[in-house]
C-alpha cells in the first residue's frame, strides 16, 4: 500500500519535473524537438497521475486521513516538486501506522 504510492508520487513528481523543462523548452527556448517530448511526457504524466490519484486517495481511506489532508496529498502530483516534499511527509506518517497494524488489516 505505502509502496506502490512512494513509486507513483516520485515518477509523477519526476514527469512533472520533465513536462515543466520541457515547456520552458518549448515556448521559452524554441527549441527543435521539444514540442514532440513535452507531448509524450504530458501524455505519460497525465496517464500515471491517474494511476497515482487511485493509490493516494486509496492509502488516505486506510489511513483514515481528514478530507483537507487528503485533497493536499491529491493535489501535490500537479504541483512541481511538491509531490517529493509530500511523499517525506506522508512516509513519515504512514510507515508507524503500517508496522503497528497487523498484515491483514493493511492488505484489505
Amino acid at each position: 500500500m505505502l509502496t506502490r504510492y512512494r513509486v507513483m508520487a516520485y515518477v509523477t513528481g519526476v514527469l512533472l519535473v520533465l513536462l515543466c523543462l520541457g515547456v520552458i523548452a518549448k515556448y521559452g527556448l524554441d527549441m527543435d524537438g521539444a514540442a514532440s517530448f513535452t507531448k509524450v511526457v504530458g501524455i505519460a504524466h497525465g496517464w500515471l497521475f491517474v494511476i497515482y490519484l487511485v493509490f493516494a486517495f486509496d492509502l488516505g481511506s486506510k489511513a483514515k486521513w481528514p478530507v483537507g489532508r487528503q485533497l493536499w496529498v491529491l493535489i501535490a502530483g500537479t504541483i512541481p516538486l511538491a509531490a517529493f516534499f509530500v511523499e517525506r511527509q506522508v512516509v513519515a506518517e504512514v510507515r508507524p501506522l503500517v508496522a503497528t497494524t497487523p498484515a491483514d488489516a493493511v492488505s484489505a
